[in-house]
């Protein structure tokens, strides 16, 4: 793998050699490389490169097709927020209970939250400005007031590894400053936090670490260098020529080969 992060302090999360995919076939191809406990580290790539795959992959959600992901940590240690169009809008929930619902892993499904946990929920509202919404209902709010919500839900459920798929499409600029700084605080407070992203202006600023993916990795290490024309432009004719007709046992070494030859 090209430009993984090389330092001698444990990995909270190593992926060795992975690939993951659907109905075996591959999306994301023999991925290796650290993650370090902490670590703020921005996904990037082409559409279709296999960002959104990888953090399924990462959250336990689909399996490795071959390799291995070690994690120094347990499955229950990590958050996962998807796209904001795979929620369920229709739902009938109030953003108060939605939120609360941040608890189950730690309370389980059927164990009442008590006052200590609907504390929690209100601070957790509080902290992304959603006072006075607690009995709006889902399909009410505005795109930002959503995402804001599915944060609020983040700090409810408390874990050490949070992964966001695009967490910032679609809203407003005040609501992805106010997230952002929620991050930051994350990472104040040791969590890892890797997300899938697009806006490349906002990862340079806010993300030291890229992973810029194209069914492989392009490069793995500082920003500046994963987010260069060069190694966009590679990143781009990688997944151009992805052939998804090839025949399945052929492909890793079609893609290698053309990769090489960029």
């Amino acid at each position: 793998m090209v430009g993984a992060a090389l330092t001698g302090a444990a990995p909270l999360i190593s992926l060795e050699n992975v690939t993951f995919g659907y109905d075996r076939r591959p999306a994301v191809h023999h991925l290796s490389g650290a993650i370090l406990a902490g670590e703020l580290l921005a996904v990037c790539g082409p559409n279709g490169g296999g960002k959104s795959t990888l953090l399924k992959g990462l959250a336990g959600l689909i399996r490795p097709l071959g390799g291995r992901v070690a994690l120094r940590a347990s499955v229950r240690d990590i958050a996962f927020l998807p796209q904001a169009v795979e929620i369920d809008r229709s739902f009938p929930i109030c953003v108060e209970d939605f939120v609360s619902l941040g608890a189950l892993r730690r309370k389980g499904l059927f164990a009442p939250l008590g006052s200590a946990e609907a504390d929690k929920t209100s601070a957790a509202l509080a902290a992304v400005a959603l006072q006075g919404f607690e009995r709006r209902t889902l399909d009410s709010l505005s795109g930002g007031q959503l995402q804001r919500t599915l944060f609020a839900r983040l700090i409810v459920e408390d874990r050490r590894i949070i992964l966001l798929d695009e967490p910032f499409g679609a809203i407003d600029q005040a609501t992805t400053e106010d997230l952002l700084a929620l991050i930051g605080l994350w990472r104040a407070e040791g969590r890892t936090v890797i997300a899938a992203l697009h806006e490349f202006d906002l990862v340079r600023r806010a993300f030291p670490k890229t992973l810029l993916l194209a069914r492989e990795a392009i490069f793995w290490g500082d920003t500046e260098i994963s987010l260069s024309e060069q190694m966009l432009g590679r990143a781009r004719r990688m997944v151009e020529a992805y052939d998804e007709n090839a025949e399945e046992c052929r492909r890793d070494e079609i893609l290698r080969g053309r990769a090489d030859a960029l």
